[in-house]
């Protein structure tokens, strides 16, 4: 930290950035999906989702916002199936791929 006096945050060390769970993401999508970009449904933020802040020790995968933290994505296994809930997302857009 410097010595503006801030906080650190206590979950940094539990944080990862979006690319560490392009396999879940591939499995939901079908596709790579890291440099896919999103719109953050709290603040407006426009950012790939590799660029997400990834919180992976939990009963699921949560993506934050890496501007403001809210959940913009998480992904749960369950034994009936896989949910996903994407309501912290205005859109996503993945690039068109080149020919």
């Amino acid at each position: 930290m410097d010595d503006l006096n801030q906080e650190e945050d206590p979950t940094d060390w539990m944080r990862l950035d979006g690319n560490a769970v392009a396999g879940a993401l591939m499995e939901w999508f079908g596709m790579e999906m890291t440099a896919a970009s999103g719109e953050c449904n709290h603040c407006g933020n426009v950012a790939a989702i590799g660029t997400l802040h990834a919180y992976t020790r939990g009963p699921g995968i949560v993506l934050r916002c890496s501007a403001c933290q809210g959940i913009v994505l998480r992904l749960v296994q369950t034994p009936s199936g896989s949910l996903l809930d994407a309501r912290g997302t205005a859109w996503l857009a993945r690039p068109t791929s080149a020919a």
